[in-house]
């Protein structure tokens, strides 16, 4: 489901996305949880006006997704929250903190494997910059 920042309309804004962002990491509640990495499974959608970098054709202009790919990564791998719910509001605010041209961010985090039965639990967020987060 695609979603409207509030910040700016949907002519202006372009959506950058990462998809399949797979990390091992600490993450979870139970005993085995705090002692075992898991795969942590990332999709982001990062709202920005792109056209500037789009015209020039200079990476000074444009979003540096793989500066922010590499700051999720090390997050995840560094990190030990308790909760999904954490690490996924954490992982947000590096995007917004990473480039001011950032105006939104929807994140889905994931545990595959994490419940019996089912291929993987997770949970997605949606902030803006402003934090006016009431049109998610």
């Amino acid at each position: 489901m695609s979603r409207q920042s509030p910040v700016a309309s949907r002519q202006t804004l372009d959506r950058i996305q990462i998809k399949d962002l797979l990390v091992s990491g600490i993450l979870g509640i139970n005993p085995d949880e705090r002692i075992n990495r898991q795969d942590i499974l990332v999709n982001a959608t990062l709202w920005a006006d792109t056209r500037a970098a789009a015209a020039s054709d200079d990476i000074d202009d444009a979003v540096n997704y793989r500066t922010i790919t590499k700051q999720l990564i090390a997050h995840i791998e560094q990190g030990e929250p308790m909760l999904v719910e954490r690490l996924v509001a954490e992982l947000v605010e590096i995007c917004l903190d990473a480039d001011p041209r950032i105006t939104a961010v929807e994140m889905t985090l994931e545990k595959p494997g994490a419940l019996r039965h089912a291929r993987s639990v997770g949970i997605t967020i949606y902030r803006t910059r402003t934090g006016d987060d009431s049109n998610a």
